[in-house]
């Protein structure tokens, strides 16, 4: 079982296509995980991707987009890295940890991701409150 299991959802009141775009846009990536190297293992289109992870951790990740119908619309975002923390120096070898760290690295990696997919939430909801007003 890997150390840091995090599953978190994120709604973003937003089309599921422009969703995808921002997931898509490699630049991204490294702003939101910075110490990550992730590499597409299954590009799903307008439904996420699914990454191999390497970096301060090594892994899987995977968003995968969940679109709601109207009169909802937007997007339920899911979340999912299961991984396990690399040894000093090295981006593949994982290395072993107290339960005390595993939950503290466990909490890290939520709050930072829980953080950027807020901004992006912010940033995405004002340009369709930004559309729906001129519309």
């Amino acid at each position: 079982m890997p150390t840091v299991d995090l599953v978190d959802e994120t709604y973003l009141r937003a089309p599921i296509r422009r969703v995808a775009e921002v997931v898509h846009d490699r630049s991204r990536w490294s702003i939101w995980w910075p110490d990550l190297v992730p590499a597409v293992f299954m590009d799903r289109g307008e439904a996420g991707i699914r990454w191999n992870i390497t970096g301060a951790l090594v892994g899987s990740m995977e968003i995968w987009l969940e679109g709601y119908s109207e009169p909802l619309g937007g997007v339920l975002m899911h979340f999912y890295l299961r991984a396990d923390p690399t040894a000093p120096g090295s981006a593949t070898e994982p290395a072993p940890r107290s339960d005390r760290a595993t939950s503290a690295e466990t909490v890290r990696w939520a709050k930072a991701t829980k953080a950027q997919f807020w901004a992006l939430k912010d940033e995405l909801e004002a340009g369709q409150r930004r559309q729906e007003r001129s519309g």
